[in-house]
Order: C-alpha cells, then sequence, then structure tokens
C-alpha cells in the first residue's frame, strides 16, 4: 500500500468526516449569527432580549474577552499570524487525538477559524452577546467564543477524570 493509500483510508474515516462536519457546522452558525447581527444593527439599535441579555455589536480587535486590543497595525498582524499557528497546532492535535479529543476540538476549531476569518475579513471579531446582570455586564462575547469555552471546558473535564483513573 502506497502512501497515498494510507492517508486516504486514514482521512476517510467517519471519525475525521465527522469531525470535519463539526468543524464547518460550527463555523457556519458562527458565521450565520455574526452576518445576522452586522445586518441588523447597520439600520437598528441593540436588540434587547430579557433583562439579562441583548445583543448589541461591539467590534473586537484584540484577542479573547478583548485582551491586547489593537487597530491593524504590525502587532495586530503578528498575533494574527500567532493565531494561525495555533490554529494548525489544534488541526494536528487533533488528527492524534482519539475520537473524543477530535470532537471537542473540532468544536474549538470551527470557532477559532470563524472569530480568524472576521480577523481576516474585518480586521476585528464581531461580538454581539451582552450578557449582564443589572450594571454587571459580562465580557461581550458570540457564537464562535461559546463553542470554543465549551471545547476548553470539557476538555478540562476530560482531562481531570482521566487523570483520577
Amino acid at each position: 500500500m502506497n502512501i497515498y493509500q494510507k492517508f486516504k483510508n486514514k482521512i476517510f474515516t467517519k471519525e475525521y468526516i465527522f469531525s470535519i462536519l463539526l468543524i464547518i457546522s460550527t463555523f457556519a452558525l458562527d458565521r450565520i449569527t455574526k452576518k445576522s447581527i452586522i445586518n441588523h444593527q447597520l439600520n437598528n439599535n441593540s436588540l434587547y432580549i430579557n433583562d439579562y441579555l441583548n445583543f448589541e455589536l461591539v467590534w473586537n480587535t484584540g484577542i479573547g474577552f478583548g485582551l491586547l486590543s489593537q487597530d491593524a497595525n504590525i502587532f495586530y498582524h503578528s498575533l494574527s499570524l500567532l493565531i494561525f499557528l495555533v490554529l494548525i497546532f489544534l488541526v494536528y492535535i487533533m488528527i492524534k487525538g482519539n475520537y473524543l479529543e477530535k470532537i471537542l476540538f473540532s468544536l474549538i476549531l470551527g470557532g477559532a477559524l470563524g472569530n480568524f476569518y472576521d480577523r481576516l475579513i474585518y480586521f476585528a471579531v464581531p461580538d454581539f452577546i451582552d450578557f449582564h446582570i443589572n450594571e454587571f455586564h459580562w465580557f461581550t462575547f458570540n457564537i464562535a467564543d461559546i463553542f470554543i469555552s465549551i471545547g476548553i471546558i470539557l476538555i478540562i473535564v476530560k482531562d481531570l477524570i482521566l487523570s483520577k483513573k
């Protein structure tokens, strides 16, 4: 069996196909929600949901939770390159991981690719979910951030459970 056949047999397994579909679905859901909120807020104000949740568009030029916010300068582009390298590393970890790890890293990758896409296209990430209690507002976030956070939390929980065995 040649290298191409080995590669083909490894890539077209159920777990890889499911992982790719999960990445695409996560990315697509993120894109749909971001485009919807951007289109809505071009002509409207924030969208009131209830006393604890609003949708209000905020452009984040930094990394998670607005940290290291910068205009599109050399630091911003260097940070974007670093994020790209992290994405490549996450793909490598996903490929090497077991089935559960592939699923969890697929969630992270789908969200991270959504935010990375925005960094390339808009030079900022559209965040819009404003969770608050009275005057205390949590960091504004988006659907991609939710998938990234769920993936990371589940990886930590999985590692804590497995480390006890």
